[in-house]
């Protein structure tokens, strides 16, 4: 399980700056701001609370922190699909970004319902 966490922990860092790198394109290419700041929000947390989750007091504490980052993971998939169907992401754009988040939120899943079955 360790490595997973690993695994996730290193995903979701790469996520989040993946989404910074996505937040400064919009903003300064296509200036767009209130959609972006609430990608950038979601999609930063997400391994916020992956690392709040490797310190957990408990097991129950794990899962509820896990629990969180995959609420924003799924939120972040929300602002990726309206940045696309507005068209401030072209397809290609929003493809590789969006393979990255449902992974992840894949990963998240696994990892909560591992951990559930261990209680």
């Amino acid at each position: 399980m360790s490595e997973k966490r690993s695994i996730i922990k290193d995903k979701s860092f790469d996520f989040a700056v993946r989404t910074i790198r996505l937040f400064q394109y919009l903003t300064e290419t296509k200036k767009e701001y209130i959609l972006s700041k609430q990608l950038l929000r979601s999609g930063t947390a997400i391994g916020a609370l992956v690392r709040e989750a490797q310190n957990a007091e408990s097991t129950k504490d794990f899962i509820h922190k896990l629990g969180i980052a995959q609420k924003e993971c799924d939120e972040s998939i929300y602002w990726l699909e309206l940045l696309k169907e507005t068209e401030y992401l072209n397809e290609k754009e929003f493809e590789s970004i969006n393979h990255e988040a449902i992974e992840l939120l894949k990963m998240l899943r696994s990892a909560i319902i591992t951990s559930k079955k261990n209680l």
